[in-house]
């Protein structure tokens, strides 16, 4: 239906109508303000929370387990969802809401135009129906002075009292009145032929033609409100496909977490390479106690008795305090365990198993360091003889210094390399040695026989009260003693090992391992031989006996102008 023809008389009503309408539409663009806004704070916490759950250590110290790595993956999707949470807030903002508040202001624009041609032919045809009123007051007017002076000349026509000019007088004056009442009616008949023309131009022309166009702009309007529905959802529905697969990667990174290699990764980062403790001995208390044969019983006597000299006494002190130490696998652990040594170049600090895989990442690093290297090394040779071949791009002489500098680069990086890989084979062979060791073990373990707090092997109990025999070095910790004559050349020497440092006794030792040395808990010891890394240092006492001792049992300090001096605490 057209506005012109059905609401030619409505013009105040399509007038609020239309302002109704362009209200409608900003209230709208209000609303998908609103719902950006939403998006953009909805974007900007989801980035927020995944920086702040985000590893901020190097990816050196980042954990690798699959749980983590799962983690972080999901994150990144999070993140990777937020900034399609902002593609969508981007969309509404350019396309529906800028979109909504131009054609907005348009809109009025054209509305203003519009209603003013409304109303200025509305003010033409109120002038002409104005005239024409006029017109028809004035002939109104004028026929009643005619009608007037036309009695008074009747009047004076029939008196014959009258005279004559007085007669002639009201006649000229009939006849001016009637003159003028014609004309009157002439105007009033002109004025009225134009109203009717201009009423009917204002209400089959002017004004169908205005209102059409209104009628035209409010369905663009309703149009246009349409469309930006329509960008609504399109802005929301372009993004589903990449926000399925952010969603798609969370699940994917959830199916990701393995808890067999999470449990393979914490082996490997915490096998420190060493043996088990051993058992512990049966310490017989009773080896003193006699009963005479009357009683029934049999006589204990111990071998020094039998000998004729007693037998060393058991220190329950130091057994108590021995067993303590042992047990910390499974309770609190003892301030030594919990001390570590400097870090160092060869990594010694470390077990072996911690030290090899060291060893083995910086092996890698300094080849591929190297490898920078040599590519630079074979750059900086193809350029030199681009420019021995083409002197004008430049100086073949100017890149000598740089190559000097990158091969001595190599060659300090290849000396790195063999020192670590030799500390890496010097590892491995121990870790070998020490698993045959233990395989040995294994298939000649005494029932009688333990192993002492630091894991060396002692045979049975009857001889943990024997003068020990010197060996050149102590057993490794962990694995049983080699033949007990193997190494008994050593102390045997004639001139003594010098002195390189002195240590403190933390925990007393029983020294019950041939070659090793019994000290009391805070005795003072000299250090004559360091630890080679297999944890037992050699000490002398001051009253010149020598031995192995555990370094873990012990605070050293080394002299200053000792090569190589470490404090173990």
């Amino acid at each position: 239906m057209s506005w012109g023809t059905e609401l030619w008389d409505q013009f105040e009503n399509l007038d609020k109508h239309t302002q109704w309408g362009i209200d409608f539409l900003e209230r709208y663009a209000k609303f998908v303000k609103e719902r950006l806004d939403i998006e953009q704070n909805y974007a900007k916490q989801l980035r927020n929370l995944v920086k702040k759950y985000c590893p901020k250590r190097s990816k050196d110290d980042e954990p690798r387990f699959t749980s983590c790595l799962s983690f972080y993956g999901i994150l990144n999707e999070l993140n990777d969802y937020a900034g399609q949470r902002e593609v969508v807030a981007e969309e509404m903002g350019h396309k529906v809401y800028g979109a909504l508040m131009k054609y907005s202001q348009d809109l009025k624009a054209e509305r203003k135009h519009h209603l003013q041609e409304g109303r200025k032919a509305q003010q033409y045809l109120d002038h002409c129906w104005k005239q024409m009123d006029n017109s028809k007051k004035k002939f109104e007017r004028e026929c009643k002075e005619a009608e007037k002076s036309q009695v008074t000349y009747e009047r004076l026509d029939n008196d014959i009292n009258a005279t004559k000019s007085e007669v002639e007088k009201a006649k000229a004056q009939f006849y001016l009145r009637t003159h003028m009442a014609d004309e009157s009616k002439n105007e009033y008949a002109a004025q009225l032929q134009n109203f009717n023309a201009e009423q009917w131009k204002h209400f089959n022309n002017t004004i169908p033609h205005i209102f059409k166009n209104l009628q035209d702009m409010d369905q663009r309007r309703t149009v246009k409100l349409g469309e930006t529905y329509r960008s609504f959802a399109e802005a929301e529905r372009r993004v589903i496909p990449i926000i399925s697969k952010c969603l798609e990667g969370m699940v994917s990174a959830a199916k990701a977490v393995d808890e067999r290699k999470d449990s393979t990764i914490v082996v490997e980062s915490f096998k420190s390479g060493f043996d088990p403790p051993g058992d512990f001995p049966f310490e017989d208390f009773s080896q003193n106690l006699s009963r005479t044969g009357s009683d029934g019983t049999i006589t204990n006597t111990p071998k020094g008795d039998r000998d004729g000299a007693p037998g060393p006494r058991p220190d329950p002190k130091h057994t108590m305090s021995k067993t303590k130490n042992k047990l910390w696998l499974f309770g609190k652990k003892p301030k030594w365990s919990v001390k570590m040594a400097p870090s160092v170049e060869d990594f010694s600090h470390l077990p072996p198993e911690q030290r090899r895989k060291r060893l083995q990442q910086r092996i890698d690093e300094l080849n591929k360091e190297l490898q920078k290297e040599m590519d630079q090394r074979d750059a900086l040779n193809k350029m030199k003889d681009v420019y021995e071949k083409t002197p004008q791009m430049g100086d073949p002489s100017s890149l000598q210094p740089k190559i000097s500098e990158t091969i001595c680069n190599m060659e300090k990086l290849r000396s790195e390399i063999h020192k670590h890989e030799t500390w890496l084979s010097e590892v491995e062979g121990k870790q070998s040695s020490r698993e045959r060791r233990h395989s040995a073990d294994n298939h000649h373990h005494t029932p009688q026989g333990r192993e002492s707090p630091e894991g060396s092997y002692t045979e049975d109990t009857s001889q943990e009260h024997h003068t020990p025999h010197y060996h050149s070095s102590p057993p490794q910790p962990g694995h049983p003693s080699a033949d007990p004559h193997e190494f008994d050349d050593e102390f045997d020497d004639d001139d003594p090992l010098p002195v390189i440092g002195h240590c403190k006794a933390l925990y007393s030792f029983d020294g019950q391992n041939e070659g090793t040395l019994v000290m009391a808990e805070d005795e003072v010891l000299y250090i004559i031989e360091e630890d080679k890394g297999d944890g037992w240092t050699r000490a002398r006492k001051q009253s010149g006996e020598e031995g192995y001792v555990p370094t873990t049992y012990v605070e050293i300090t080394m002299e200053k102008n000792c090569k190589g001096a470490v404090t173990y605490i």
